[in-house]
C-alpha cells in the first residue's frame, strides 16, 4: 500500500529556523505550503526546493498580524487541494521597547502573531487532522518561557502561553494521532536579532548558549513525530530550563494530565 503523500503548512518560512523546516521536511518528501510576508524569498526557496527533492511547494504571502491571515492560508489550501498533515507555527517577532512606550497597533500585531494567529491556525487544521487521524504540530515557544518575566515585555508571556498551550493540545489530540510540540530553542543563529535591531547584543553573548537552525530543528522534528509534547533542544538550554523552572517538564506534564477536568468527556 502506498503512503499517501503528507503536506506541511509553515509559517515565518522565509528564513531562519522556518526555511530550515522546510528543507528538512522536503527532503523527507513532504509537499509545502510556505509562507510569510516577503513572497520573493518564499519563492526563492520553493524552486530551490522543488529543484533538489522533487516535491511540491506553493508559496503564500501573509502578514500574520493581520486577523484574517489565518482564515485565508487555509482556504488557500483548500482551494489548492492541500490538506494540512504537519503544522508549524513558526512566525515570530520580539518587541524593543516597554509595554507602556510602545503604541497599542504595534503590541496587538504581537499577540496576533504569535498567540491568536498559530492558535487560530491549529484550531482550523486540526479537524482534517483527526478526519485522517494523523497530524503534527510544532509550536514555536522558547527556553524564555521557562524564565522569570522579564519587565515591560510581552516576550516572556507569550512564549509561556505558547508552552502550556501546547501541552494542552497534545493531551487532548494524542488520542486522535496527533501529537503538539512546543519546541523551546535558546539563541539561534539566524536573522532574527538582525531584524529585531539587537544584532550587537547578541554579539556580545558566549558562543556555548548559541545552536545553529539545523540542530534545533532535526531536534524539534524527532520530537513532535516521536509525540514528546516539549522539546528543548540543546544541553545548554535544557539546563538554564531546569534550573529556571522548579517542576521537571515530564512531572508537570503528567500531572496536567492526571487532572484534567476532561480527560473522560
Amino acid at each position: 500500500m502506498t503512503t499517501p503523500t503528507r503536506t506541511a503548512l509553515i509559517t515565518g518560512a522565509s528564513a531562519g529556523i522556518g526555511a530550515t523546516f522546510a528543507r528538512h521536511l522536503a527532503a523527507s518528501g513532504y509537499q509545502l505550503l510556505l509562507v510569510a510576508r516577503r513572497v520573493d524569498r518564499l519563492r526563492e526557496l520553493a524552486a530551490q526546493l522543488t529543484e533538489r527533492h522533487d516535491v511540491r511547494c506553493e508559496v503564500f504571502a501573509a502578514d500574520l498580524t493581520d486577523p484574517a491571515a489565518p482564515a485565508a492560508i487555509v482556504d488557500y489550501a483548500d482551494q489548492q487541494g492541500l490538506d494540512i498533515d504537519v503544522l508549524i507555527n513558526n512566525a515570530g517577532l520580539s518587541g524593543k521597547t516597554a509595554f507602556a512606550d510602545t503604541p497599542w497597533e504595534s503590541l496587538a500585531g504581537e499577540i496576533q502573531l504569535m498567540v491568536t494567529a498559530p492558535t487560530e491556525l491549529a484550531h482550523l487544521v486540526i479537524p482534517g487532522m483527526k478526519e485522517r487521524r494523523w497530524g503534527r504540530i510544532v509550536n514555536l515557544s522558547s527556553v524564555a518561557a521557562f524564565a522569570p518575566p522579564g519587565a515591560g515585555l510581552l516576550y516572556t508571556g507569550i512564549k509561556s502561553y505558547v508552552l502550556n498551550a501546547s501541552q494542552a493540545l497534545d493531551m487532548e489530540l494524542k488520542p486522535h494521532g496527533i501529537h503538539v510540540t512546543a519546541l523551546c530553542p535558546g539563541f539561534t543563529r539566524t536573522e532574527f536579532h538582525d531584524v529585531m535591531g539587537t544584532r550587537d547584543q547578541a554579539d556580545h553573548l558566549p558562543r556555548i548558549l548559541w545552536q545553529q537552525p539545523d540542530a534545533v530543528v532535526t531536534e524539534g522534528l524527532a520530537a513532535v513525530m516521536s509525540g514528546k509534547p516539549v522539546c528543548i533542544p540543546g544541553i545548554v538550554n535544557k539546563v538554564s530550563a531546569a534550573a529556571m523552572k522548579p517542576l521537571p517538564i515530564r512531572l508537570g506534564y503528567l500531572a496536567g494530565k492526571t487532572f484534567n477536568p476532561f480527560k473522560n468527556s
